[in-house]
């Protein structure tokens, strides 16, 4: 395996994260999720009465067998109001009475349209100042112009900030978004906005909560809706000195897609929600590939063999097994890959806002010193894997 890399002047910073406006225990999430399938069936075959109640039994097990439970993923965020509600007349996406499967791909869009042009007015006050580039992220809504061009026209910034769409990559997406930034920073100047006050903003709104079909009841598919969770995330990207301004150096980038994958991850667009294929085999075609790629970043980012045991790492939390995996094959101590961990109990997989949430967490961890070596790793189709060596600074 030969990925590509290269060595930048770029630093990650002023991370910003705001949580969505559900929080529910699992515990709740599943409930709800148990109670949204059993009613979509209900619907769809006519079941009333007993009927009814043996699929919600069933449904019920089902998710204890194969989602996601508590003891693996603490609390998940929602910007879909809908999730953990029971006024089933009255929602807007998941109003299953009158829409088995839920609301179609138009309203959903409508709804990511709202929410993210709302966070993109919060995540920029009125006094904020422009950034010179702003790349959108995200894989689970799409409309144009987006909230990074509406923040634009709104607050007059259209001469000032070139934005950006970096869509549909899934769960690695902040690497490719990295690469973007420091090719932005790194541009001549005929190429710029403006040649002053360089700065690359990073954003991801990734809704997963729009995209539940209610009435699939498989256990792929129980999996996905039990993990996924919703994620908005902002950070700086800029090409400064090491004048001790805390951040992220990255030191080096590299990408590859692993063969005899296509078939492993997949999402695509459908009728009622975008819909994620994710293969059993995920985490071993993973963990047959990280040693040598790793191997590899390590050597491109300048770090010496004997240096692994004093590394952490920010493994994107795809879900627990993802992270069993690697640890397993690179044999990493729980300390190395707790910060994952952390995000992924707390937080659930908010795809590619998740590995920023990692990132701040370990910029934030005080037991984290600086100078403090962190290879970063994420996965997602393709099967495409791609990784990063950053210092603490």
């Amino acid at each position: 395996m030969s990925p590509s890399a290269c060595t930048i002047p770029l630093l990650l910073g002023a991370f910003s994260a705001r949580r969505p406006g559900q929080e529910l225990g699992q515990a709740h999430a599943l409930e709800w999720l148990a109670e949204a399938h059993a009613r979509s069936e209900a619907s769809l075959a006519r079941l009333d009465g007993s009927a009814r109640a043996t699929f919600e039994q069933s449904i019920r097990r089902r998710i204890g067998r194969f989602g996601c439970q508590a003891s693996q993923v603490a609390s998940r965020g929602f910007s879909v109001a809908d999730i953990g509600s029971d006024r089933w007349d009255e929602m807007e996406i998941y109003d299953i009475p009158n829409h088995s499967y839920g609301r179609g791909a138009a309203v959903r869009s409508a709804y990511f349209s709202n929410v993210v042009a709302e966070y993109f007015e919060l995540t920029y006050p009125p006094d904020a100042a422009p950034p010179s580039d702003i790349i959108h992220v995200t894989c689970t809504g799409y409309v144009s112009p987006d909230g990074a061009q509406r923040l634009l026209e709104k607050r007059g910034w259209g001469p000032l900030t070139h934005v950006t769409h970096a869509y549909h990559m899934g769960c690695y997406a902040a690497f490719p978004a990295v690469r973007m930034a420091a090719g932005f920073l790194h541009s001549p100047p005929w190429l710029r906005a403006r040649a002053e006050d360089r700065r690359v903003d990073i954003v991801h709104t990734e809704l997963c909560s729009l995209h539940l079909d209610p009435s699939d009841h498989s256990p792929e598919q129980l999996v996905i809706q039990s993990l996924f969770a919703d994620g908005l995330i902002r950070y700086e990207a800029r090409a400064t000195p090491d004048d001790g301004q805390p951040g992220l150096r990255v030191l080096t980038l590299a990408e590859a897609v692993l063969a005899g994958t296509a078939d492993s991850m997949r999402w695509a667009v459908a009728d009622y929600g975008m819909r994620m294929a994710l293969g059993r085999d995920v985490p071993d075609r993973i963990a047959g590939a990280i040693r040598p790629f790793v191997a590899d970043l390590r050597a491109r980012g300048g770090q010496r063999e004997s240096s692994l045991a004093e590394t952490v790492f920010a493994i994107h939390p795809g879900g627990p097994k993802i992270i069993d995996r690697v640890a397993e094959v690179l044999e990493l101590a729980e300390e190395q890959v707790a910060a994952s961990r952390g995000v992924l109990r707390d937080f659930g997989n908010m795809s590619s806002a998740t590995l920023p949430h990692v990132w701040m967490r370990l910029l934030e961890d005080p037991t984290v010193a600086p100078g403090t070596p962190i290879i970063s790793l994420a996965f997602g189709p393709g099967l495409t894997v791609c990784g990063g060596v950053f210092r603490k600074q």
